[in-house]
């Protein structure tokens, strides 16, 4: 949901949406503060995007709900790890936490979510979970950041994912979650 374009969420007779898994606390704050540290103005809190920023037709969203229902209801709740760092440049100025485990899992959901009529797009770049921790900053912020960064880890697991819409005034809201296994 990083590469939002500020369009309203409900802007007429679209709504632009994102769908993630939160990273929970005591990591998920940490995480946003050195991405905020980092200089990176982007103020979403830290997850693994599923569906990045997405415009359909408001009158598709029951339709979609719909959809992530079935689609939950057909993913088992798993155990997600990050650990450490990786980047996307020179691609991208992008530094991230990895997902070590949990990848095939959240490849799984992000396909199936796509599967929807609504919501399939054509992406600039192939599926890779992780969780940006600084994007589009100085090259000694996205150093430092990489550095600073390269012994995290985190466990938890995964139970759900949400369902975010964006207003193009305030930042991503969560709209509904989606219990993983009905």
């Amino acid at each position: 949901m990083d590469q939002g374009n500020g369009a309203p969420a409900e802007a007429g007779d679209t709504v632009q949406i994102g769908i993630a898994v939160d990273i929970p606390e005591p990591w998920g704050s940490l995480l946003t503060r050195r991405r905020l540290e980092a200089g990176d103005p982007n103020t979403v809190p830290a997850h693994v995007t599923l569906l990045g920023p997405t415009e359909i037709p408001a009158a598709a969203l029951p339709a979609v709900e719909r959809h992530l229902d079935r689609v939950a209801a057909a993913h088992l709740p798993f155990s997600l790890h990050l650990r450490g760092t990786g980047t996307f440049r020179p691609v991208t100025q992008v530094v991230f936490v990895a997902v070590a485990a949990g990848i095939s899992e959240c490849e799984l959901l992000a396909a199936a979510i796509n599967a929807a009529p609504q919501l399939r797009r054509e992406l600039r770049f192939p599926y890779h979970p992780h969780v940006t921790v600084a994007q589009d900053v100085a090259s000694e912020a996205l150093d430092r950041v990489y550095e600073d960064l390269a012994d995290f880890s985190a466990m938890f697991e995964v139970e759900r994912f949400t369902l975010f819409s964006h207003s193009g005034q305030a930042r991503w809201q969560p709209r509904r979650n989606f219990r993983l296994g009905g």
